[in-house]
């Protein structure tokens, strides 16, 4: 089955947005023109029925152009600040963007207590259950205002894999500013081959999956 097949026929799906996906990395402004975009794909997905979660970084971006400070390698309580102001503004343009195409979004953070704690992670899984089942789109996002190194997933990128799993989800897309796996790093190695299908993880795959090209980004190829 190809991608075009897995996106008409799955019956759940979780995509994933990274930082600099939908967040400007020269400014840190919200890109809202390609936010309305994805909403309008969702609303998409969601009419040939399929239920779909999104989980969503940007909030510490977000929250940084508006403290005046850089979300790159700051200390824990700047991050976490600006998660705070940054994932209110997150989940406001995500609701904004969803009613223009009549889908309600609801907001779930979480850390990795949730997924380890058997009964924080049944109850998440209900959240879940109960608003797929009613036709709203969950926004999740790592807890970044509580979570410290001991309780965190480490990136959106691991969050996204488990909500697909606490969801029974089919399909699991993970967006970037970079369209695939390369055997070396396409924006300063211009004849880097795309690998596009993977069989099986090996030590040699693994030595082409770089880390974060941007600034305000945790994750990269690595964590994929």
């Amino acid at each position: 089955m190809d991608t075009l097949d897995r996106l008409l026929t799955s019956r759940r799906a979780v995509i994933k947005i990274g930082s600099a996906t939908i967040v400007e990395p020269t400014d840190g402004a919200l890109r809202i023109e390609w936010l309305n975009a994805f909403a309008r794909d969702v609303a998409q997905m969601s009419q040939r029925g399929t239920a779909v979660s999104v989980v969503s970084s940007g909030a510490i971006a977000l929250g940084s152009k508006a403290l005046g400070r850089s979300g790159h390698n700051a200390a824990l309580e700047h991050s976490q600040a600006a998660a705070a102001v940054g994932q209110i503004r997150l989940a406001r343009a995500y609701a904004d963007a969803f009613a223009n195409v009549d889908l309600t979004t609801a907001q779930i953070l979480l850390t990795l207590d949730d997924s380890n704690n058997r009964r924080r992670y049944l109850n998440s899984r209900a959240t879940f259950e109960s608003l797929l089942t009613h036709g709203v789109v969950p926004i999740a996002n790592e807890n970044d205002t509580v979570a410290t190194d001991e309780i965190r997933y480490g990136d959106n990128d691991r969050l996204a894999a488990q909500v697909a799993v606490m969801t029974g989800s089919d399909l699991l897309i993970l967006l970037s500013d970079i369209d695939g796996l390369y055997e070396g790093d396409p924006r300063t190695e211009p004849g880097a081959r795309r690998i596009d299908t993977v069989e099986r993880i090996t030590a040699d795959l693994e030595r082409h999956a770089g880390e974060a090209g941007s600034g305000s980004a945790r994750g990269g190829m690595r964590t994929k």
